[in-house]
């Protein structure tokens, strides 16, 4: 039978006095920072876990329910006693999980409630519904309402679809079947009919089904690992603690157990809980009350990823931390979506104009407000119902074409709506760690002060931990068989108060190996794999491996780490402080179970450790060399506690964390006043995090774009300095004006003035100077900062980065790409136009927040550039034919009106209106989403292309007017000439006209494509044969005997060149002598060919 993996377990004991939570690097360089805040609780209220990552408020769109979900949690907290009656359980909402957009009943009035809000679409419901007054008839009923169905039945079908498939997604997930522990045995239930008090067994690799907390594992130690990557994004294992009393309880005792459950109000964040655990002891009229916080809970939707659970199951249904944070960000309407929708209401004045001019022209004559309102229904197809339908289909072809380009393999498109706002970025707001470089850790450097040491020193360390292990034997005389193989001088200090270097070597050394929250897990035959809550930890376990120090097994009590020698070291646990945002350290207190001395280790950012350890005159120096060079730094320090002193600690520490009002307050004065005095300051560390691949081309093509770019991270200011000139963001030879440690208000606007002359800088901010200009200089500041080509700001949290990011918005009005890896970044790229997330090793939250999800930073560029420019290109080209086609064809009935004494009478009726947007123009026109005005080789060659994407030129007032000209033109052009050169054929003025603006449709088409693609030709032929066809069967509309003369040839032939050869000329003239920029480089990569 298979081993479990092994077990890392560690006590919940942070520092912080808030009650936000973040799972952190080990480093002061750290980049992650809040997504979720509980916002009912104080925020010094709550413990939480080593293994998680802090959590803000986040933006509405993150959080807010659905209007149709009831998700409103409970509001008080419950106590839930074991065996409860069915009275207290019936309170709590039954463990349902529904994420249906809509019901039965809601379906069909929610759904034409969102597409009537539209303009296009109302109006064209108002046409139809105009049919039913006999004075505005005109037609068929079914050529109104047919293309409105049609555009309405494949919205509620889509609609309709995507609910039933959630639908589904429900139904299996309460239907899951779960085993619960009752007094007549074991019961097998479905999900949907858990309720709180429930002892439900949880195996490996099972979805958990509700909130619970863990009553008991199948591992001795009282842990398991449990994978959050559908909750929180994250794919480092969590570990989780059973309660400590009930972990030896077998099934009868938990049954018979007098005991109950408090719970804190439900809440959004799932990185804290508060909760005590009180038993009544037999015999005893006191009763045993145990602190339970969030390593003791398993939320929904997470998985137990090893061994078997029983749980208690506190939180159901809308109450659990899954269904409170299951938020629907807000739908993003891309620019040119505005702009169309803009353009129609253009159109709709111009319908309305050209409808009154024609009862003007008539002298309002009879009934002329009849004759106002037919004339609006005849000139309905210049707004175009089937606009917003082709735009939807061609951004569909636009998620597949970049989803299967092999060249950005892996690439996910989720919200297909706005591909064409990849080309009209201007400001691109990025990540650092993760984004711009590979979060893949490596010590380089180790300083002591005195000493430092390099990657090239790896044997020289390895050398000198290998004496002081010797050493320290035969100090001892311990034999090598023991299972300590320690020292008693392992951990100590030597007589003459000063370390030989090989002493201080061992000394830091031991200290990186313990100080941390890494765990070997192995499964049988396979090398372990240390399992952390950031790849930095992770980095310095494996350099003490390489240097002889290896962990080789860690569980709630021990440590034990191997020597190069062969021989074991085993460290007692007694408490762990893991790394949190606001304390920037983490620490471990450990008893050596061979000398039995109590030391406490804590590392972490120097800012903070610095008035920690004691005093030294080298620290920040060295801190401040290391982070030039873009390493992330750790200070190293260490107490030695005496029994007593240990003792005084543990038990004040044991009140404070029993208690349920401010228990984090309470925690963290206790460690501050006992244990954070007077460290002994053993070194530095100097961790690298590599740059992607790629990186440093992808800025330099992004910048020559355009592009403004900013670095938002929470890593220090050195550092983050250092990376941005390593990738080539800010030119070494540029200058760089920070703005650091600004306090006051007269230094802000001093500060200002200074950057305001020097325009061409990088600015480069930290975190608290920046919250002081959007706390009080926020217009002033933006101001300045948008003119400066490059800006990074530092230390910023998540909440700073989508203030940030709406800022520009605002500011700028431009289009702004936000791109990150970690749930840190969420709220920033969901403020932003488009949010671009990477896979990486911080999890798949950003990815799964983000419209646009990539694997490499470097993907970039042919999203932006190539992908986004054919995105925007196509959509504006096919949207100004789609308007064209309907503009041209009104056009021609005003002028048919007109002539023929201001009559309100259709000119093309029944079939020919349908199929004149649909099968005679549909698939050529639709064909223009294949087409491309540069090659793939110049738009990624030459990237300052992309500037004139930026302005906005392909679809604006300024070609509109220039497409109505041409409609005007064409359409009056067809008309006339029809009636001049069939004068005694008029009574076949329908098939001729008809013919001519079908040829002229296909003409124009050929004409605006710039590169051929077969299925373009393709679809030009067979529309031309399809029609040509359709004659044969329409003998109301086509006499065969009259169109299959020569004489109606060749006139037809006539009227399509007057109304089209014009135009091909003006073309030619325009691209031979005012050549485009685009046609002089494909000239320009033939020739270089």
């Amino acid at each position: 039978m298979a081993r479990e993996p092994s077990i890392a377990l560690k006590t919940i004991m942070p520092f912080s006095s808030s009650d936000r939570r973040q799972k952190k690097r080990v480093s002061d360089l750290e980049d992650e920072a809040p997504l979720i805040q509980n916002e009912d609780l104080d925020s010094s209220s709550s413990s939480q876990t080593s293994t998680s990552r802090q959590r803000r408020r986040p933006t509405p769109s993150t959080t807010q329910p659905p209007s149709n979900m009831a998700r409103a949690p409970s509001s008080n907290s419950r106590k839930i006693p074991f065996n409860a009656p069915d009275k207290i359980r019936d309170k709590f909402p039954p463990n349902v999980v529904r994420n249906q957009k809509y019901s039965l009943v809601t379906f069909f009035p929610l759904v034409f409630y969102e597409q009537f809000h539209i303009f296009i679409n109302l109006y064209f419901l108002l046409v139809a519904l105009s049919q039913f007054i006999p004075p505005l008839k005109i037609g068929y009923i079914i050529t109104y309402f047919g293309p409105l169905c049609f555009v309405l039945l494949v919205t509620m079908g889509k609609e309709a679809y995507d609910d039933w498939k959630r639908y589904k997604r429900d139904q299996e997930n309460n239907s899951r079947k779960y085993e619960i522990l009752t007094r007549n045995g074991k019961k097998i239930i479905p999900s949907s009919k858990l309720r709180v008090g429930d002892l439900v067994f949880i195996y490996k690799d099972q979805r958990v089904p509700a909130d619970v907390i863990l009553i008991r594992t199948s591992e001795t130690s009282g842990g398991c690992f449990i994978r959050t990557d559908q909750l929180d994004g994250e794919t480092d294992w969590k570990l989780r603690l059973a309660i400590p009393s009930c972990q030896k309880s077998t099934d009868d005792s938990l049954l018979s157990l007098e005991a109950e459950i408090y719970a804190d109000a439900p809440h959004k964040d799932i990185h804290n809980f508060i909760g005590t655990f009180t038993k009544q002891m037999p015999g005893n009229i006191t009763s045993q009350v145990e602190a339970l916080n969030v390593e003791n809970t398993m939320w929904m939707n997470t998985v137990l990823a090893s061994g078997t659970a029983i749980g208690f199951v506190i939180y159901t249904g809308k109450d659990t931390r899954a269904i409170i944070n299951t938020g629907h960000p807000e739908t993003k309407v891309g620019l040119l979506d505005k702009e169309i929708n803009n353009l129609s209401k253009i159109l709709f004045v111009v319908t309305f104009l050209l409808s009154f001019l024609l009862i003007a022209l008539n002298g309002f004559r009879g009934l002329w407000y009849i004759y106002l309102f037919r004339f609006l229904i005849l000139f309905s197809s210049i707004i175009p119902i089937s606009l917003r339908v082709n735009l939807d289909l061609g951004k569909t072809v636009y998620a597949y074409q970049i989803m299967h380009d092999e060249e950005i393999k892996g690439t996910i498109v989720r919200t297909s709506t706005i591909p064409e706002e990849l080309g009209r970025i201007e400001y691109l707001l990025s990540d650092k760690t993760g984004t711009l470089t590979k979060n893949d850790m490596e010590l380089k450097k180790l300083n002591m002060g005195t000493m430092a040491y390099g990657l090239e020193s790896i044997d020289e360390i390895s050398n000198q931990l290998t004496i002081a292990f010797q050493q320290a034997r035969e100090g001892n005389g311990a034999g090598v068989g023991g299972s300590g193989g320690g020292s008693v001088h392992r951990t100590g200090v030597s007589k003459k108060g000063r370390r030989d270097m090989t002493l201080r070597v061992r000394d830091i050394v031991l200290a990186l190996a313990l100080c941390h929250n890494v765990t070997p897990v192995t499964d049988d035959g396979d090398e372990p794999v240390y399992q952390a809550s950031s790849p930095d930890e992770v980095a310095i376990v494996r350099w003490t491996e390489r240097v002889g120090l290896t962990l080789v097994f860690r569980d709630t009590n021990e440590i034990h780490l191997k020597t190069s020698t062969g021989n074991i070291l085993v460290f007692q646990i007694l408490h762990t402080f893991p790394f949190t945002s606001e304390s920037k350290r983490m620490g471990i207190i450990l008893r050596d179970k061979e000398t039995k001395e109590i030391m406490f280790y804590q590392k972490g950012a120097d800012s903070v450790m610095s008035r920690i350890v004691q005093y030294n005159d080298w620290l920040e120096e060295e801190c401040g060399n290391m982070a030039r060079e873009g390493l992330r730094t750790l200070v190293i320090a260490r107490k030695k506690l005496s029994d007593d002193s240990y003792n005084d600690f543990a038990e004040k520490y044991n009140q404070a964390k029993v208690s349920v009002s401010d228990r984090k307050a309470q925690e963290t004065a206790v460690v501050t006043d006992i244990l954070e005095k007077d460290l002994e300051l053993l070194g530095v560390t100097g961790v690298e995090d590599k740059l992607q691949d790629g990186v440093k081309t992808t800025l330099e093509q992004l910048k020559a774009a355009g592009i403004k770019i900013w670095m938002l991270t929470g890593d220090k200011v050195e550092t983050a300095t250092c990376i941005a000139v390593s990738s080539k963001l800010v030119q070494r030879s540029q200058h760089i004006q920070q703005i650091s440690q600004i306090k006051t208000m007269v230094e802000a606007v001093e500060a200002l003035d200074t950057l305001q002359s020097k325009s061409q800088s990088c600015l480069v901010i930290d975190g608290d100077s920046l919250q002081l200009y959007l706390d009080h200089y926020k217009n002033e500041f933006i101001e300045i900062a948008v003119r400066l080509p490059v800006v990074v700001a530092c230390r910023c949290s998540p909440t700073q980065k989508a203030d940030v990011t709406r800022l520009i918005i605002e500011f700028t009005n431009k289009r702004v790409c936000a791109i990150g890896d970690g749930g840190n970044d969420v709220s920033m790229i969901q403020a932003a136009h488009i949010g671009v997330g990477i896979v990486g090793k911080e999890g798949r939250q950003a990815s799964l927040a983000a419209d646009f999800s990539i694997l490499q930073f470097s993907y970039l560029t042919k999203l932006l550039l190539w992908h986004g420019r054919n995105s925007y290109h196509r959509s504006s080209k096919l949207a100004q034919f789609v308007i064209h086609r309907g503009l041209i064809i009104s056009v021609i009935q005003a002028v048919f009106s007109s002539i023929f004494f201001f009559a309100p009478i259709a000119l093309y009726q029944g079939f020919l209106i349908v199929g004149y947007a649909t099968i005679y123009t549909m698939f050529p026109v639709f064909s223009l989403v294949l087409d491309q005005d540069v090659s793939e080789e110049i738009a990624l060659k030459f990237p300052e292309l992309y500037k004139d994407l930026t302005k906005g030129r392909s679809l604006s007032l300024r070609t509109f007017f220039q497409w109505l000209m041409i409609s005007t033109y064409q359409g009056g052009a067809i008309m006339i000439m029809s009636i001049l050169l069939f004068e005694d054929e008029f009574v076949n003025i329908v098939s001729i006209s008809f013919t001519a603006l079908i040829l002229n449709e296909l003409i124009m088409v050929a004409l605006a494509i710039n590169t051929w693609h077969r299925l373009m030709f393709v679809s030009e032929i067979v529309t031309l044969a399809i029609y040509i066809a359709s004659m044969a069967f329409m003998p109301t509309y086509f006499d065969l005997s009259f169109i299959l003369t020569t004489t109606f040839v060749w006139k037809v032939a006539v009227i399509t060149a007057i109304s089209s050869i014009p135009l091909f000329i003006l073309k030619l003239i325009r691209r031979y002598f005012v050549p485009k920029k685009i046609v002089g480089l494909e000239e320009y990569g033939r020739v270089a060919a």
